[in-house]
């Protein structure tokens, strides 16, 4: 295993690869933020709702309160 290099050193690299990176835009960024939004709560709404019928069902089932 490699010994860790002296912090100068570990930050002009890190430095040097953040600038091979190519980013997103600001379009696309927020493109991409929506779509996610868009998924957690679709994700959110469907099982909710599949709780709640699993609720109902087991109320029913073992003759709890409504």
């Amino acid at each position: 295993m490699e010994a860790m290099p002296d912090p100068v050193t570990f930050v002009k690299e890190s430095y040097g690869e953040l600038k091979k990176s190519t980013w997103l835009t600001r379009q696309q960024a927020v493109g991409s933020t929506l779509v996610v939004i868009s998924i957690v709560s679709l994700v959110a709404i469907y099982i909710s709702g599949i709780d709640f019928m699993l609720s109902i069902l087991m109320r029913a089932l073992l003759g709890g309160r409504s």
